[in-house]
């Protein structure tokens, strides 16, 4: 009896620090999202003023009939080289998140008529496309704060320069979750380069906002070109983000049922102690009562 009390005592304990460990981890979760989400809305105004910038650089270029100019940073015909970059995990507790965005870049990837060249960002892509038909070439690490995309932003982008220069009209796909509404997270993909003809009529189809006319003061195609290269960084920077916070929201939901789970046995084990100990004082009380009724019976 004494020693399945000791057992559940170790189990009680066990899962106690357990549960504290769910929870640090739940609150660090929690912070993240908020940390990441943050990032993404804040960039999605930088990202709409380049965008604006482009595309009043474009439509000057248009207006001054410079085509040549326009083509020289514009990419049309059959790819002969596809790069994607997925972005996963670098730690597990995140449910299907990896899994899903694996699935869903094969899915994409299958119809090409080229075999891409994979660049994963964390070890768990890597390790889940090891053994599959898209095995990945290089890998990168998983930022652990805001601050830190930045670095990894520049690390691909040289890659991405370096290979364009080997390989000009390489395509580039970024492929990351993106937070929906209720901690939901959805896969979904963005063709980074080339910056084809379509790319160019999206952007000079943006409506401007105000009735004022926009111009370009100074060198129209520097301007261009410099807009192009932050058009780029924020593309990843944005893409970094949104699957951080998507990451950090599937942990989270995993860690909510983790803390309803072992709360839930927490309370089974507790009730469980507590009926076995109220049943070995029970046994002792007994023995007490048989052995002063013994006594009396003895001592008339």
């Amino acid at each position: 009896m004494s020693d399945s009390l000791a057992n559940l005592r170790r189990k009680i304990g066990s899962a106690g620090e357990l549960l504290s460990v769910v929870r640090t981890m739940k609150a660090i979760a929690a912070a993240s999202v908020s940390d990441y989400e943050k990032s993404v809305v804040a960039l999605a105004d930088y990202y709409k003023t380049v965008q604006l910038g482009l595309h009043v650089c474009l439509k000057q270029q248009l207006l001054h009939q410079k085509a040549n100019a326009v083509k020289t940073t514009a990419t049309t015909g059959k790819a002969k080289l596809i790069t994607v970059v997925i972005f996963g995990s670098e730690q597990g507790l995140v449910g299907q998140f990896n899994n899903a965005i694996v699935d869903f870049m094969i899915e994409k990837m299958v119809t090409m008529s080229v075999k891409p060249t994979i660049w994963t960002v964390g070890e768990r892509v890597y390790a889940r496309l090891i053994d599959s038909d898209f095995q990945p070439s290089s890998q990168f690490v998983v930022p652990t704060s805001v601050k830190a995309i930045g670095a990894l932003v520049t690390e691909i982008l040289l890659q991405c320069e370096t290979l364009q220069n080997q390989h000009p009209g390489t395509q580039f796909f970024l492929f990351y979750n993106r937070l929906t509404t209720n901690g939901l997270y959805k896969p979904t993909y963005q063709q980074l380069l080339p910056l084809d003809q379509k790319w160019q009529d999206d952007l000079i189809g943006i409506k401007w906002p105000s009735a004022n006319l926009s111009e370009v003061v100074g060198d129209c195609l520097g301007t261009m070109r410099s807009l192009i290269s932050e058009y780029l960084f924020v593309s990843i920077f944005r893409a970094c983000a949104e699957s951080l916070a998507s990451e950090n929201s599937s942990r989270l939901s995993s860690m909510q049922r983790a803390d309803k789970n072992i709360a839930e046995l927490l309370s089974a084990l507790n009730g469980r102690f507590h009926k076995l100990r109220q049943s070995a004082i029970d046994d002792e009380l007994f023995d007490v009562i048989s052995g002063f009724e013994a006594l009396n019976v003895n001592g008339h």
